[in-house]
């Protein structure tokens, strides 16, 4: 991480800035003398297919928070803003807004369990996010392609989201105006009644046969929100009890979704590579070395230097 001393005020570090630039440890000079072939494994994408979903909430009479001091003017919107609700403290709280997308297939099927629930395995995010595909492949196996699936998606969305409204306002006896933030917080959908979306897609399966791994199929969304008054009227959506100075406002809130849909499979690829990554220590150096992270390289062309000629495995063992 670096963080710029532009306004280093508390001295070393940059502790002072709110912000940072991350490094990757990843420097190449733009030649090609240290580039190298590296053989890794990973999962490689045979197919994949995006979608953008659009959905409708309206909250009317949102109640928003802190009451407004008595006899407050309420003189324009600075700005309106909506983000998603999440409780880091309980990532299983009901208010988090969850979206939970059911995908069923045609033309094949997901592997299953003894108990009839899918089978899903370990995926690159380190959970149980990819489900195993089984499809008839073999006659466009021949024609040396892919065999197409269609599939029916409903994205259950549930949960909650933050709404915050900069308001400028003045008190009853001046005309200075400020600026206050209120808060609220709008429940989409409860999730034993979800908000449901739904999408149909194709996607292209490679070979179930000629393969050590079945085809993994694999999907994420994300959602962004974005809000507005229900009438674009401040008379007419904004409601304040003059007694308590609560606010209550008439909103309708979009829900803009992108989903995608992988067809993957473990592979090990040749790549291009520059080595390892090697970042610089910040704190001082105590100890006269450390511990290496990776071991060494101890293919052919790093082996004793010989650029490349190498003894044969046999021959090594035998010497």
């Amino acid at each position: 991480m670096k963080c710029s001393n532009k306004n280093d005020v508390l001295g070393t570090g940059g502790i002072a800035e709110r912000c940072c630039v991350g490094q990757s440890g990843c420097d190449w000079d733009g030649t090609l003398r240290n580039v190298v072939t590296e053989p890794i494994y990973v999962q490689k994408v045979y197919d994949a297919v995006l979608f953008n979903l659009q959905g409708l909430k309206t909250a009317p009479n949102t109640c928003f928070e802190p009451d407004l001091g008595c006899g407050t003017n309420i003189i324009r919107i600075a700005d309106i803003r909506c983000r998603k609700f999440f409780n880091p403290d309980n990532i299983n709280d009901e208010c988090n807004l969850k979206i939970n997308p059911n995908t069923e297939l045609s033309g094949g099927q997901f592997v299953k369990k003894e108990d009839g629930s899918d089978f899903k395995v370990v995926g690159p995010d380190g959970t149980l996010s990819e489900k195993l595909v089984w499809v008839d492949t073999e006659f466009c196996d021949e024609e040396n392609r892919g065999t197409p699936v269609f599939g029916t998606q409903n994205i259950e969305v549930s949960g909650c989201v933050e709404i915050e409204l900069d308001l400028v306002v003045t008190p009853c006896n001046s005309d200075n105006e400020s600026i206050i933030t209120l808060t609220a917080v709008v429940e989409i959908a409860d999730k034993c009644n979800p908000l449901v979306l739904t999408n149909f897609f194709e996607i292209c399966v490679p070979s179930v046969f000629d393969t050590a791994f079945l085809p993994r199929f694999t999907e994420f969304c994300n959602l962004d929100c974005i809000v507005r008054l229900a009438t674009n009227s401040i008379q007419r959506d904004f409601t304040l009890d003059p007694r308590t100075g609560q606010l209550a406002v008439n909103l309708i809130i979009s829900l803009c979704i992108s989903c995608e849909k992988k067809i993957v499979v473990p592979v090990q690829l040749c790549v291009l590579s520059t080595g390892f990554v090697q970042l610089a220590p910040e704190q001082a150096a105590l100890c006269p070395s450390f511990p290496r992270l990776f071991p060494r390289q101890i293919d052919e062309n790093s082996v004793g230097g010989t650029g490349g000629v190498c003894r044969p495995r046999t021959q090594s063992m035998e010497d």
